[in-house]
């Protein structure tokens, strides 16, 4: 797997034995050229497996970031493939669902990637919409399988946007 865009441009990820779901090239660069510039931004990436979410988003210039794996077998490989990046990534690794719990910090963009068994991920984003990780204008990404729809509307969020990728979808967001 390579990184996009930005100036980590072409640097090879790891990708840790097991079951993984890396995300697609042109889905990433997809995403990141909806999100435009990053400069200055505060990013959390969801579910992170590898780490490539979240070094595409130091790539393109979010200064801060921090990344929740549960899985102990992706430890050792997201360490190593955040090695890589120009600004640090702080890694969590437990629960998305304990993460939330016990936020403290706003971030300007959310990206949430469960895998794509994973039945709570509405609730999740509703926990996270009424967290303490989402302010004004928090944009709020959802990576799900296309058969994976939820009609009702998420209080204190809005849908701004979808975008498929093969049999998967990018829900896009907005706190506010």
């Amino acid at each position: 797997m390579r990184i996009t865009g930005g100036s980590l441009k072409g640097r090879r990820v790891e990708v840790p034995e097991g079951i993984i779901r890396p995300s697609m090239d042109r889905m990433r660069e997809s995403v990141f050229g909806a999100l435009g510039d990053l400069g200055g931004c505060s990013f959390l990436d969801v579910f992170t497996g590898t780490g490539i979410i979240a070094l595409e988003a130091a790539s393109r210039g979010a200064e801060y970031i921090e990344a929740v794996e549960m899985d102990p077998l992706k430890r050792k490989t997201l360490l190593k493939n955040v090695g890589i990046s120009p600004v640090r990534i702080n890694c969590h690794f437990m629960a998305a669902e304990l993460y939330v719990k016990r936020a403290k910090r706003a971030f300007d963009i959310i990206f949430c990637d469960p895998p794509f068994p994973y039945r709570f991920k509405w609730e999740l984003i509703e926990s996270i919409a009424a967290s303490p990780l989402v302010k004004e204008n928090t944009r709020l990404l959802l990576h799900r399988p296309r058969e994976d729809y939820h009609d009702d509307p998420i209080p204190f969020i809005q849908k701004e946007d979808s975008r498929e990728y093969g049999r998967s979808i990018v829900d896009f967001f907005k706190i506010g």
